[in-house]
């Protein structure tokens, strides 16, 4: 275990100078001032979130866009939406420079190359929205990508590490994550990454909720596609429908696998009615139970 975090008395404290775990009390010392950016612009991620969720309500396109390490914090982000929330695969994008890494090399030079930005938002639709990262808030191709969408009346989210920057002025939401100097000088993959990370999480998450994918704290829209998110789906239809694990996974045979459905259904909804009671008290779980026990109470 890390002994307990002392405050850096001088910045420049060379991490390479001192003990192992001084160095490592120093990076951890990095990684918790970067968290405590977040605080300051919980507003600006609020609204982030609504404009995400608005614009897969709408059948638009969340569009990922940023280079190097920016990139890799957008792909662990949008990657998991689909699996987590059961959003459409088609509605997310990532445009990472010089494309997403299948090989682990990620060259640096790629970051500089603005050819394809028109042609990128050229795909682009009106009800799209694209969250373009640069810890700089500088790097030419996410700048270049978001002035353009900018251009044609598509919503940018920016996050940057640095403030008044040219990514920033350029967004309708503009996150300003002020993080401390890194702990290894210029490694924007460690605070800076860490404070994007989180801002993306919380901005997808709360997105999540707002479409009505979460209820009681539970993914109830997982795509349950191995067995082990099968059974996780399995044991949130316990817990919201109160349902033994057999019934719970008969409902989720009816569904077709669709988690939030057989919920539905094993609360008694006939399968039939499901994506009625989703369109008529949707999108929150909470309505549509509601309105099931409510039927049940006047059928009695």
């Amino acid at each position: 275990m890390l002994p307990q975090t002392e405050q850096i008395a001088n910045s420049n404290m060379h991490i390479d100078a001192v003990a192992p775990m001084r160095a490592l009390t120093i990076m951890l010392d990095v990684q918790r001032k970067s968290l405590d950016a977040i605080e300051h612009v919980a507003s600006e991620i609020i609204l982030a979130s609504e404009q995400v969720a608005k614009t897969i309500q709408s059948g638009g396109t969340i569009h990922y866009v940023a280079a190097g390490s920016s990139g890799l914090m957008a792909l662990a982000d949008g990657a998991e939406l689909p699996g987590t929330f059961g959003i459409s695969q088609d509605q997310i994008r990532i445009h990472m420079a010089g494309g997403v890494p299948t090989n682990g090399q990620m060259p640096g030079n790629t970051e500089d190359d603005i050819s394809s930005a028109q042609e990128i938002v050229n795909a682009m639709h009106q009800n799209d929205c694209i969250i373009a990262i640069s810890a700089s808030g500088t790097t030419p191709f996410p700048c270049e990508i978001a002035n353009a969408a900018k251009e044609k009346n598509i919503a940018v989210i920016g996050i940057a590490n640095n403030p008044d920057t040219r990514l920033l002025n350029i967004a309708d939401i503009a996150i300003c994550l002020r993080t401390p100097p890194e702990a290894l000088a210029g490694s924007t993959r460690m605070g800076a990454g860490t404070a994007q990370k989180v801002a993306l999480n919380f901005i997808s998450t709360q997105a999540g909720i707002l479409l009505g994918h979460v209820h009681d704290g539970q993914m109830i829209n997982l795509i349950a596609d191995n067995a082990k998110l099968r059974q996780r789906a399995v044991n949130i239809i316990c817990s919201i429908a109160h349902v033994s694990p057999q019934d719970a996974a008969h409902a989720m045979d009816i569904a077709n696998g669709n988690t939030k459905h057989a919920i539905l259904i094993a609360k008694g909804c006939p399968a039939s009615e499901v994506n009625k009671l989703l369109a008529t008290y949707g999108p929150r779980m909470a309505d549509c139970l509601l309105a099931l026990n409510a039927a049940k109470t006047a059928q009695t």
